[in-house]
C-alpha cells in the first residue's frame, strides 16, 4: 500500500466575502493552540529546508503561503483514503477556526472571484521571491492542491514522472476550480493553472533517462541563479527533496474535500500504475512536452465541459470520455489498494454535478454578485 498526503491552499475571505490579508495572524492564533507556525518560524524553517517539507512531515499544521490572503496545510502521510478524508476535513476545520480567530473565514477557491490587491507575506524568502519575479510574484494569488504518493527510490520515482505525464491535465480538468480572475470571468475553467505557468520552472517535463537526469536537470536551473532554491522548481510533477514521494501538483484546489479525496485515490491510482509497467518493462509514452503543455491549456480552457486531448490518441475528445479512459487506466491500481469504489464514485460524482468552477458559475448567473459566489464557497469547503 503506497502512502499518501495531500497539501491544500486556502483563500482567507471577511464575511462579505472579500479576501483580507488575515492569514499572518490566523496562524498566530494557530500557533497558540499547537496547530501551526508564525511566519517567522515557518521563513526561518523554510530558509533551512527548502519548500518540500509540508506534506513531508508527519505532524500536520498550518503555515503561510506566499500571500497574506491565504493559508496552507499538509495532512499527516496516510495509508486509507478514508484517512485522508478526515484528515482533510479536520484541517480545513481548523484552517477556518484560526481565521474566525481574527475574524475570517476560510475558502477553498483556486482564485479569487472579486478583485484584490495581493499582498506578500513578510518573511526572507517570499521577499526575495517578490524582488526577483515582479508582476508574476506580485499577481500571484492562487490556489492549488499537491498530492505525494510514496515510491521506492528515486529511479522508481523518475519512471513514474515519465508514465505519468500524459495523464496530468486530465486532474487538471477534474479539479478545475478558478473560472474568475479578480473580478472577471476569465473564459477558463481553471485560470490558476495559465496564472501559475507564468513561473520560468513551471509546466511539464520531457522524458529523464534516469534518476541522475533528473537530478542534474534541476541543478542545471539552479546555476541559473533565477529561482530562488530547489523549493521553486515547480514541475508539473516532481521528487520530493527530502522523502521518497512523487508530488503532482497540477491540481486546483477543490471546492469540496470529498473531490480532494478522488483527487488524492487517482494519484495513488497513476503512481501504481506507472511504477507497474515501469518494472515489466513498458516504455513511457513518447509524446513532447509542447504536446502535454497544449493538452493542459485545452484542460485548463475548458474543464470538463469540452474536449480535452486524449492521452492514447492525441487528438480531442469528449471530456467524459477522457476521464473514463483514465479510471479505466489505473482501475487495477485502485481495486489493489481497495480504493476503486470510492474513486469511482467520485469521479461519476464529478462527471454528474460539475467542477467547483461550474458552481461558481451558477452562483454568479443566479445572483450577478461574486462576493456571494465566494460565500457559497466558504459553506461548500466545510461541507
Amino acid at each position: 500500500m503506497r502512502t499518501v498526503g495531500v497539501e491544500e491552499e486556502l483563500l482567507v475571505v471577511d464575511p462579505s466575502g472579500r479576501p483580507v490579508p488575515l492569514g499572518p495572524a490566523a496562524l498566530e492564533v494557530a500557533a497558540r493552540r499547537g496547530e501551526g507556525e508564525t511566519v517567522e518560524e515557518h521563513d526561518r524553517a523554510e530558509r533551512e529546508d527548502g519548500d518540500t517539507r509540508v506534506v513531508d512531515d508527519p505532524a500536520a499544521r498550518l503555515v503561510p503561503e506566499l500571500k497574506a490572503q491565504q493559508l496552507e496545510f499538509g495532512t499527516p502521510v496516510c495509508t486509507g483514503l478514508e484517512d485522508v478524508a478526515a484528515d482533510l476535513r479536520h484541517w480545513r476545520e481548523r484552517a477556518d477556526a484560526a481565521a474566525r480567530g481574527v475574524g475570517a473565514r476560510v475558502a477553498a477557491l483556486a482564485s479569487s472571484p472579486v478583485r484584490v490587491e495581493p499582498r506578500s507575506t513578510p518573511g526572507e524568502r517570499y521577499t526575495q521571491m517578490a524582488e526577483t519575479f515582479g508582476l508574476t510574484a506580485a499577481e500571484q494569488l492562487t490556489c492549488g492542491c499537491h498530492v505525494h504518493v510514496a515510491v521506492d527510490d528515486d529511479e522508481e520515482g523518475v519512471a513514474v514522472l515519465n508514465r505519468i505525464r500524459v495523464w496530468l491535465p486530465v486532474l487538471t480538468a477534474l479539479t478545475a476550480n478558478s473560472p474568475f480572475w479578480l473580478g472577471r470571468d476569465s473564459g477558463h475553467a481553471s485560470y490558476r493553472a495559465q496564472a501559475w505557468n507564468r513561473w520560468p520552472s513551471s509546466g511539464p517535463t520531457e522524458l529523464f533517462a534516469d534518476a541522475a537526469a533528473y537530478h542534474r536537470l534541476v541543478q542545471e536551473l539552479l546555476a541559473t541563479e533565477t529561482i530562488v532554491d530547489t523549493g521553486m522548481v515547480y514541475f508539473d510533477a516532481r521528487l520530493s527533496e527530502r522523502w521518497p514521494t512523487v508530488e503532482v501538483r497540477v491540481a486546483d484546489v477543490a471546492l469540496r474535500a470529498e473531490d480532494a479525496v478522488t483527487l488524492a485515490g487517482l494519484v495513488r491510482g497513476l503512481v501504481g500504475t506507472a511504477a507497474g509497467e515501469w518494472r515489466a518493462g513498458v516504455p513511457a509514452p513518447a509524446v513532447r512536452s509542447e504536446v502535454v503543455r497544449m493538452a493542459a491549456w485545452r484542460a485548463s480552457r475548458s474543464g470538463l465541459t469540452g474536449d480535452l486531448v486524449h492521452p492514447a490518441t492525441g487528438r480531442p475528445a469528449p471530456a467524459a470520455q477522457v476521464v473514463t479512459a483514465l479510471l479505466e487506466h489505473v482501475r487495477p491500481a485502485l481495486a489493489a489498494a481497495g480504493d476503486e469504489q470510492r474513486v469511482s464514485g467520485g469521479v461519476a460524482a464529478v462527471l454528474d454535478r460539475g467542477t467547483g468552477a461550474d458552481l461558481q458559475r451558477r452562483v454568479f448567473a443566479q445572483t450577478g454578485d461574486l462576493t456571494a459566489v465566494v460565500r457559497a464557497a466558504v459553506e461548500a469547503t466545510h461541507s
